[in-house]
């Protein structure tokens, strides 16, 4: 009970629908139950998302059709802003992701929860384009992943 005798309110977490489709063998990939906790985490907002996880070749052609840069890249974040509730693909390229997970020293199923946090946030409005904003969005990619129960991901702490 409260001081004015009221329970108090309990708001309702964010209902997320997720889509999660393997584009690549999935044998050594992260389960849909883990990318669900991983979304989950940094949802502000009910919202309807697909995750997609791809190989190289993928990856590259999505970056590059919708980037213009020829590349594969870890993440990348599809808002659809047209639609009534939030919306939007995010799509993980593995490849990326393991290499960057063994460069950096870091376990995969950590690194992968963090690019899904940060594509998360990515199709909530957050960005990193110039100082500021990256600030903000790393502090709070950090919170959530560290909630989660992995390490910081930017080593600090």
């Amino acid at each position: 009970m409260t001081r004015a005798g009221r329970k108090p309110v309990r708001k309702p977490s964010p209902a997320l629908t997720l889509s999660v489709q393997y584009g690549i063998a999935k044998d050594s990939l992260p389960s849909r139950q883990h990318m669900r906790s991983w979304a989950k985490a940094a949802l502000l907002t009910d919202a309807q998302v697909t995750l997609r996880l791809v190989g190289a070749r993928e990856g590259r052609a999505l970056n590059r059709d919708f980037r213009g840069r020829d590349y594969a890249t870890n993440v990348l974040t599809f808002a659809y802003p047209d639609t009534r509730s939030l919306s939007g693909d995010i799509v993980l390229c593995a490849p990326v992701i393991a290499k960057e997970a063994r460069e950096q020293r870091k376990p995969i199923d950590a690194h992968f929860a963090h690019l899904v946090v940060h594509g998360m946030l990515h199709l909530q409005g957050y960005d990193h384009e110039n100082n500021n904003d990256a600030r903000i969005m790393e502090t709070l990619e950090a919170e959530i992943v560290v909630k989660l129960g992995y390490a910081h991901p930017y080593g600090e702490q």
